[in-house]
């Protein structure tokens, strides 16, 4: 019964409204109640101290301490700009890796390595550029028959076939026998020219597939890195070499 004729007499009692801005303060805006003060002595109290560890932190530095982060950051026009790093991989490697798996590269390359032992098969690479020169040694017991040496009398063939390293026969050969297969100029220089083109194809085929292997590689380095295991980087990444790590062995159950 107290407590219904305290409420029905709060119910009576005077509105209490806040004080509002005089008339002639009109211009200065809304009246600061006490809460607003708070928050603004709070925040400018707050901005202080920051600054004062600032000014603290500035006298107590040490103008000989190293960090890491000097080596990639530089001081440009007052602001700290990092560094651009390097760049470690090829566009086409990063759309490679970000858009295909491990596997599919894999599958890719090893499709480019069947196509290059066939194309290797059929050319014998015998005029190759990217083949390495063989070299014929021949011994002599005087100075004058080294000064006297004619290579193409020594291989007893004609001067304009010394250059070949295939197809080369002697004089007595070219004698007693006739010419076989084609001699006629014009089909001598298509077929060099269909040849030159299996040569440029398999030196094309041979950069594509060295280039799937080392994005093979990166792949997998990065899956590797996905172990929790500690490791720790022995080389860093580059264009033609995926980054080198060395994890700590731990005894498997």
């Amino acid at each position: 019964m107290a407590a219904a004729f305290r409420k029905a007499a709060k119910s009576r009692q005077r509105e209490h409204r806040e004080r509002s801005q005089p008339g002639f303060r009109k211009h200065l805006g809304l009246l600061e109640k006490k809460k607003d003060y708070k928050l603004r002595a709070d925040d400018y109290r707050k901005k202080q101290e920051y600054l004062r560890a600032l000014r603290k932190k500035a006298l107590e530095k040490n103008p000989d301490e190293f960090y890491y982060k000097m080596t990639r950051v530089k001081l440009q026009d007052g602001v700290h700009v990092i560094k651009e790093t390097k760049e470690e991989v090829t566009p086409e490697q990063l759309k490679l890796m970000r858009t295909q798996d491990v596997k599919y590269i894999e599958m890719k390359r090893l499709a480019e390595a069947k196509k290059i032992e066939r194309l290797k098969s059929e050319l014998h690479l015998l005029d190759f550029q990217g083949k390495q020169q063989n070299k014929h040694v021949f011994f002599f017991d005087t100075k004058k028959e080294v000064e006297q040496f004619d290579i193409a009398t020594h291989l007893r063939t004609a001067p304009e076939l010394v250059d070949r390293v295939f197809n080369r026969p002697t004089i007595d050969t070219l004698q007693k026998e006739k010419v076989k297969g084609v001699n006629h100029q014009t089909r001598l220089k298509r077929i060099a020219k269909e040849r030159q083109k299996q040569y440029d194809c398999l030196a094309q085929r041979i950069e594509r597939e060295k280039k799937l292997f080392i994005v093979a590689q990166k792949i997998q380095t990065r899956k590797d890195l996905m172990d929790k295991t500690r490791k720790v980087k022995v080389r860093k990444e580059t264009v033609n070499s995926p980054a080198i790590y060395k994890f700590e062995s731990r005894r498997k159950r």
